[in-house]
C-alpha cells in the first residue's frame, strides 16, 4: 500500500498537521505540498490538507479536488481558526467534502489553527458582525497545540485501520 500526503499550507499550521498525520502512517508513504502534486495515481490512500477560508475551500482548492480526487481514495484535514464543532465550520467542511463529489473520502479530521494577523486584520474589517466577533475574541493563539496534533495521529492510524487490506 502506498500513501500520500499532500497539504497546502500558508501559516505552518496544515503543514505541522500534515507532518503529524505523515508521521503515524507505517506505510511507504510521501509527503509533499499540494502545488507539487500533478496526479494521485499509483498512491492507494492519499491524505489532503487545506485551511478553510471565509468557512469553505477557495477556488485552487476546490479545482483541485474537482480534478483530481474521482474515484480516488482520499482523507481530507482541514484547520480553520474556529473551534472544532462550531456550526459554520462544520458547513465549511462539507464544502469540502461536496468539491471532493467523485472520491472515496475515508476519512475527515479537522482542527482549530492559530489564524494570522494579516486574516484577523480583514476579519476585522468585515461587514459581518459575526467575522468580527471572530477577531475580537480569537482563541486560536498557539494552535494546532500538542492535543490536536495527537489527535491528527490517531486520526491517521484510524483512517489506516480502515482501509488496510
Amino acid at each position: 500500500m502506498r500513501v500520500l500526503v499532500a497539504y497546502l499550507s500558508q501559516t505552518g499550521n496544515t503543514k505541522k498537521v500534515a507532518e503529524a498525520v505523515y508521521s503515524a502512517i507505517p506505510e511507504p508513504k510521501e509527503i509533499k505540498r499540494i502545488e507539487d502534486v500533478t496526479s494521485l495515481e499509483g498512491y492507494d490512500l492519499t491524505f489532503l490538507g487545506f485551511p478553510m477560508h471565509m468557512f469553505g475551500p477557495d477556488e485552487k482548492v476546490k479545482t483541485f479536488l474537482g480534478t483530481h480526487t474521482k474515484d480516488r481514495a482520499i482523507a481530507l484535514f482541514i484547520t480553520h481558526m474556529a473551534p472544532e464543532g462550531f456550526q459554520p465550520v462544520q458547513v465549511g467542511i462539507q464544502k469540502f467534502r461536496d468539491a471532493a463529489a467523485g472520491a472515496n473520502i475515508v476519512g475527515v479530521f479537522d482542527c482549530q489553527g492559530q489564524a494570522c494577523q494579516e486574516l484577523k486584520t480583514n476579519m476585522l474589517n468585515s461587514p459581518s458582525p459575526q467575522l468580527r466577533m471572530f477577531a475580537q475574541v480569537d482563541y486560536s493563539q498557539g494552535q494546532p497545540d500538542a492535543t490536536r496534533l495527537e489527535r491528527a495521529r490517531a486520526f491517521a492510524n484510524e483512517t489506516m485501520n480502515k482501509v488496510r487490506p
